[in-house]
């Protein structure tokens, strides 16, 4: 999600918290229930298939009507269609599992509750609901020093709602990458992208690093308009659907260069594609099964997580399709304020999420308020908390702040893939700190 257009825009002792916690009226049936299909496909394991047959049967909202991927780009989805789809985003397109921990890390509440929030935006002011309901938030976590302050779930949802994150798997798929340089998988963000991923050999990531595509400099050229039938994004939606294996990489590969690597930054979700074959590669398993062992159960999130594929049994979504619980996105966002630290042990490179979470420059000395493939604070107070912040279309946000110890995660149902915050998102996170500093 590019904030061009959608212009929003300590580290805790978490590894003690753990040691010591240790129809419908747009929707094509058919291709729902196809999609519903595959992702159980014949071609996973056998406990695998068994594993997803039993989350359906139990997931409270396995039965709704929803709309299809188009749909969601298009922003024609109505409200309640919507909130539906965005919590069944696994009907849509094959998933593979992200196993939750058999020990899940607790959330204790905090003493003193955060109960009201007043604040201005542009001239207005607001409260706590009315950014709720001008905004569509659909679910929000606030957590301070690993415990929660505010927790509200709206539309139905509730603590079991698995929602899509969207853009939000960029940040995830990065810090993948980060363990994957912590393990020697990957030996340096200088490396070249086709050192992993030969198949870009001969393409316009020749040249191209693994830091340039972090930063969404490889200077390929693309469109990520997602209301135009005819961009690039959509045309990567469009081999998403289609399912065929490797496809979504042939497309990259066929791109044209527009800029010399490392030049000029432009939002690109291909991009995040990328960088997901390199992390399987170089670790020589799945994403979800690596973000699973990796970090998922060894943090201790409570609830399983699915993750979109290009095919049955294929490859995932580097850049989406990353759908959750808002308190498993929560703990997501305490690993990351440890510094990737879980019961001491280092899973990600030490330093690596102030790198990953800050401001950089790219070799033609342009600044960017972006890091590897997470979103940085651009105003004076929010570059002194170091905040920064995962962000998807039609409203979903993973809020960092470690100088206060905050985590935010909101989760929006709202009406269009960019445009369609009323209140800016960043200006109500500004206030949640100001109320708990």
């Amino acid at each position: 999600m590019s904030h061009a257009v959608y212009p929003v825009r300590r580290a805790i002792a978490f590894s003690c918290v753990y040691a010591g916690a240790l129809s419908l009226l747009f929707a094509a049936p058919t291709i729902n229930a196809q999609a519903q299909s595959q992702s159980q496909s014949p071609s996973q394991p056998p406990a695998e298939r068994a594993n997803a047959a039993k989350a359906s049967a139990t997931y409270p909202h396995a039965t709704e009507p929803i709309g299809t991927l188009r749909q969601i780009y298009d922003g024609v989805l109505t409200p309640g269609i919507a909130v539906n789809t965005f919590r069944n985003i696994d009907r849509l397109l094959p998933t593979r599992r992200v196993a939750p921990s058999a020990h899940p890390l607790p959330l204790p509440a905090a003493r003193t509750p955060l109960r009201t929030v007043t604040f201005t935006d542009s001239g207005h002011t607001y409260t706590l609901d009315d950014y709720l309901q001008r905004n569509r938030v659909a679910g929000l976590l606030v957590l301070q020093h690993g415990r929660v302050v505010l927790e509200r779930y709206q539309d139905g949802n509730s603590a079991r709602t698995r929602w899509m994150s969207m853009s939000v798997a960029k940040s995830v798929t990065s810090t993948l990458l980060g363990a994957a340089l912590k393990q020697g998988r990957i030996t340096s963000l200088d490396d070249a992208v086709t050192r992993y991923v030969p198949a870009l050999t001969g393409s316009a990531y020749d040249g191209v690093t693994v830091r340039d595509v972090l930063l969404m400099s490889s200077g390929v050229r693309w469109d990520e308009t997602y209301t135009n039938p005819a961009s690039d994004r959509r045309r990567l939606l469009d081999v998403q659907i289609a399912l065929k294996p490797g496809a979504a990489m042939a497309l990259m590969a066929a791109l044209p260069r527009a800029a010399a690597p490392g030049t000029i930054n432009s939002y690109n979700t291909g991009e995040t594609q990328v960088v997901g074959e390199i992390v399987r590669a170089a670790v020589g398993q799945p994403l979800a099964t690596y973000l699973s062992e990796r970090i998922w159960q060894r943090v201790g999130m409570e609830h399983e997580a699915r993750w979109w594929l290009d095919s049955p049994d294929g490859t995932e979504i580097g850049g989406s399709g990353l759908s959750a619980t808002l308190r498993d996105f929560g703990r997501f966002g305490l690993f990351i304020l440890a510094d990737g630290v879980v019961a001491r042990d280092s899973i990600l490179p030490r330093d690596w999420v102030r790198e990953a979470g800050s401001p950089k420059t790219l070799r033609s000395g342009k600044r960017l308020d972006y890091g590897y493939l997470w979103w940085t604070g651009t105003t004076p107070a929010r570059r002194r908390d170091r905040a920064f912040s995962a962000e998807g279309i039609h409203g979903q946000f993973l809020y960092i702040n470690p100088v206060n110890d905050i985590v935010i995660v909101v989760q929006s149902a709202q009406p269009k893939p960019t445009g369609g915050a009323v209140i800016d998102d960043w200006s109500f996170f500004d206030a949640v700190v100001a109320a708990l500093r």
